[in-house]
Formats: structure tokens, sequence, C-alpha cells
């Protein structure tokens, strides 16, 4: 609605895991898609680098936005559509999966009337638009209402609150061509960039809902504990893994990726605090102050893939077919369940977790009625 020079548009600010962004009705925004972007860009103040002019958190992690309506899929409640801005950039990408700002899909839903509590707890279907992505999500809704406060607990976030349990359903190939896009566990990759000294190491290409490139952080000359900062700052070593990225993306067929948000690049070593495997995750030019909740997923799945670069590094015993992995990050730990095919021992059927989230603030943002003024 125009008031004045500016649009408002109804929408609720959200935690999902540990993520942060805008939730907004698919039918509060633009039809037109090039509309719709510069309406996300002005209403989270990219590009710039702290976001002053909008609502974006000045951070990869806080500059994400949910796009909810209902289903018209037989058998599905809801449609997400997730959208990736970049504090400094004028791209949105609506790629990628993420599984943190999945979280808050049903909440928002039950905010916003556009489903109702099924009684002391709800599970909805969602479909993730980006990839056809579906997944079976509960919260607490004892009482008639969404219910945050509670007792579980997500690295990377505050304090404790209500569980939200994401259930996914067929999650292998979610943007590749199949869970292991180069057709092989691991692949022998030599690096040539210009500017760079050529170097040759292991990597396992996978996409169980989010596509990674896994490779052991001794690789790149680090020891895998660094803490972000040093990561981030670490020009060299941020260079040589973007000319792996570029590269490797070729071989995972999805051709000239210098402009998008995946494959995410994630250094591996032996687990330290009692975990399955530590990990350093960019995002893909960001060190990841955790792990994304896909990028877990797939990280768990080369875990039990015999031969992937994962085998030897990561510490798994033997669970059968119900494997629980822990995947160490810069601030804890993710466990992901995991549920093995009994034909096919290391085939995932089945890839479960726990999440959390918060309704933060509910409202109207503004955008200047010269990007778009309120009528679809």
């Amino acid at each position: 609605m125009p008031i004045g020079s500016q649009t408002a548009i109804p929408c609720l600010l959200m935690r999902g895991g540990t993520s942060k962004g805008p939730f907004f009705k698919a039918a509060d925004l633009p039809h037109d898609l090039a509309t719709r972007d510069r309406v996300l860009l002005a209403a989270l103040g990219s590009p710039d680098a702290r976001q002053i002019d909008g609502i974006g958190g000045a951070h990869p992690l806080t500059s994400k936005v949910g796009i909810v309506s209902l289903s018209q899929e037989a058998g599905v409640d809801l449609d997400f559509l997730f959208a990736q801005l970049q504090p400094d950039k004028d791209t949105v990408d609506t790629t990628p999966n993420c599984g943190n700002m999945l979280a808050a899909v049903l909440p928002f839903a039950l905010e916003t009337g556009m489903v109702q509590p099924q009684g002391d707890s709800t599970t909805l279907r969602v479909l993730t638009r980006n990839t056809g992505m579906q997944c079976d999500i509960t919260v607490d809704t004892r009482g008639g209402v969404v219910q945050y406060e509670g007792s579980a607990r997500i690295d990377g976030a505050p304090g404790t609150s209500a569980p939200v349990t994401i259930n996914f359903l067929d999650t292998a190939g979610s943007v590749c061509d199949g869970l292991l896009p180069t057709g092989r566990v691991k692949d022998r990759v030599t690096v040539n960039a210009p500017g760079l000294e050529s170097f040759a190491l292991d990597v396992t290409c996978i996409d169980n809902g989010m596509p990674l490139v896994i490779f052991r952080a001794t690789d790149v000359g680090c020891s895998g504990y660094e803490d972000v900062a040093a990561l981030n700052a670490d020009v060299a070593l941020k260079a040589r893994i973007e000319a792996l990225r570029l590269q490797v993306s070729l071989l995972m067929g999805l051709g000239d990726v210098s402009k998008k948000n995946y494959p995410k690049m994630t250094l591996i070593a032996p687990p330290r605090a009692g975990g399955t495997l530590s990990t350093r995750s960019f995002i893909p030019h960001v060190c990841h102050d955790a792990i994304g909740v896909l990028a877990a997923v797939t990280v768990g799945t080369a875990c039990v893939m015999p031969g992937s670069v994962c085998d030897g590094v990561a510490v798994m015993p033997d669970q059968g077919l119900e494997q629980t992995v822990s995947v160490e990050h810069p601030t804890g730990e993710f466990s992901v369940a995991l549920g093995l095919n009994p034909a096919k021992p290391h085939n995932v059927t089945r890839a479960a977790l726990l999440r959390t989230a918060r309704l933060l603030m509910r409202g109207e943002v503004f955008v200047p009625a010269s990007v778009w003024d309120g009528i679809k």
C-alpha cells in the first residue's frame, strides 16, 4: 500500500535456526520477478556492506528472505521460496535451499492465519520451490498458538527454544543432477588459475539437499580448527578455495557459478569435541559461523559413504541402519539423524533434524514508491 513516497509491505521478521530475515506472503509481493527482486533488495538495504538503508543484518546469514504461500500441489500444504541476498551485492538468488529459514515457515503460516493449529502439535508438508524438495515440519502449538519457549538448544543461536522438527523427503540431487554429480564418490582435481600456483587435492562433490565440495583442510594448508575471523582474513586461502569452486563446478554440471551462492565449500578435519568430524564451511566466500542445515545433512551423508574424503577422517561408530552424525563447526555441533536403505546400507533414505525459530517483529517494511508502487 503506497503511503506518501513509500510502499508498505506486510512482513514478519523471524529467526529460523541460525539465520534471520523477513518473511512475506507471496500475494503481498509483486508478481513480476524483476520488480520483486528490486523490492527485496530495497527492503534489506542491498547493495551496501552495512545495509544501513534496510532491515538486513550486514551478513549473509541475516540477508535472507522467506516467501510463503498455500500450495496447489497434491499432498502439500505450503510452498516456500527462499531468497539469498548479499549485503554488498545487487543479487537475489532463489536457486539454493536454506534449511535454517525453513524452520520458520510453519510458524509464519500459523502466525499469519494461512493455516490453523492441529492440536498440541502441528505437522504440515512444505514444498521448497527453489529445488522441489519436500519435508514435514512439526511445531509446538499447545494452547492453539505457536510456542517459542522450550528446552531445545541449537549451537549458533543463544538460549533455548521450543523445538522445530524437520523431516526431509528425498533430498538427493537438490540442485545437481543426482547425489554424486560427477558420478564418483571421490575425484582427484588439479586446480589451475591465473595468479595462483597450481595444486592438486581430493574432493567429494555431493548434493543431498545442498551442493557441496568437501575436502580435507590439510590439503589447502589449514588445520581445520582455525577460527572464523582467521579464515575470513586469509585472502590467499580464499583465492585458492574460489579457484577450486569455479573449476569443480564444471565437473558437477553446474556451469559458471561465479555469480552463484553454491556450491558451498567445506573443509573437514578429525573431530575434537567428541563428534563425528570437524568442519569449516564457506558460503561460498565467507566462512560460516556454524554450518547450514542442508550442508550438515550433505556432510553427514558423505560420512557414511565408503571412499569419500570423509572416510578415514570422520569417526563413525557402527550404528546400523539408523546413524547419528555429529558435525562439529566453529560455534558448536549439529546432529543429523540419517536412515539408511537396508538393501544399500550407504544409501540415505531419510534425514531428520531439530531446529528452533522465533518471531521477532510483526509489521510492515517500507520501500520507495519508485521501486514499487504497490500495484501487482
